[in-house]
């Protein structure tokens, strides 16, 4: 199988190494396209058996698979440059948030488009995305798309397109609402006089250990949450100032909005 990913940024170049790790291409089978010509000497030095193009110079692109991993807000522009055809048997698979199917189809005058959102745990193997295509690509090439995807992680196939806007807000997003959470809970350490890299420590084993919680406990939330927070006692506090001041209602507002975002991505 041959794969050509256009958009050789963080996301196009995690996959390709879980492409490589996991044996389910070759390295010569892969090209890697970008448009920043700075990029072209580390992309090389990283995939030295690999084809690594600048996106103005392809004529032709020579490819079972194109992963299109550009921003969503150049996706028309770059529509716009193919300097290449596509081939009838070629498939599209497009990770840009918020840009439907049936946009990709009409931009590139091509029918065969699934569109996927993996999140940036992809980085190491750790990813979850979630996947939907156009009506008539056989079932034999979505398993081998859903192969790739599952290299990275985990993927979950999703009947309804319009769920994937969701999913975009919820895991697409969503490392980098864990990341601002655990900032705050750091700098809460630091101003109760605990060193910056020992607060870190504290809070990063204590995400890393409630992770393991959720996922082995037969416990549900409220439960977990009750087990921790005694009454009358430290985290009862703090959980009875997050009420008052709708902490889970504002971050689901953060969510919502996330989703209306992809949305209009689509133009």
């Amino acid at each position: 199988m041959k794969i050509a990913i256009i958009g050789a940024g963080n996301m196009g170049l995690s996959f390709s190494k879980s492409f490589l790790k996991y044996d389910l291409i070759k390295p010569e089978n892969l090209h890697l396209i970008t448009r920043n010509s700075d990029k072209l000497p580390r992309i090389s030095e990283a995939f030295p058996s690999s084809q690594i193009s600048l996106f103005k110079d392809v004529r032709e692109l020579d490819a079972d698979l194109i992963i299109l991993a550009v921003k969503p807000q150049d996706f028309q522009l770059v529509a716009d440059s193919f300097q290449f055809s596509l081939q009838e048997g070629q498939m599209i698979l497009s990770i840009m948030a918020g840009i439907t199917i049936e946009k990709i189809q009409k931009a590139l005058h091509h029918q065969l488009v699934v569109r996927a959102m993996p999140n940036s745990p992809t980085l190491l193997g750790m990813g979850i995305t979630g996947y939907t295509s156009a009506e008539g690509i056989p079932f034999g090439k979505l398993i081998i798309i859903e192969r790739l995807l599952n290299s990275t992680g985990r993927s979950v196939y999703l009947e309804n397109e319009e769920l994937l806007d969701g999913v975009t807000a919820l895991s697409g997003s969503g490392p980098a609402y864990f990341y601002y959470i655990v900032d705050a809970m750091i700098q809460a350490g630091i101003e109760m006089g605990i060193e910056e890299n020992l607060s870190k420590l504290f809070v990063k084993q204590t995400m890393l250990g409630a992770y393991h919680l959720i996922n082995n406990s037969e416990k549900n939330l409220g439960e977990l949450i009750q087990d921790v927070a005694s009454k009358g006692g430290t985290t009862e506090a703090a959980l009875k100032t997050f009420e008052e001041n709708k902490f889970k209602e504002i971050l689901k507002k953060g969510i919502l909005n996330a989703e209306k975002r992809a949305q209009e991505l689509n133009g």
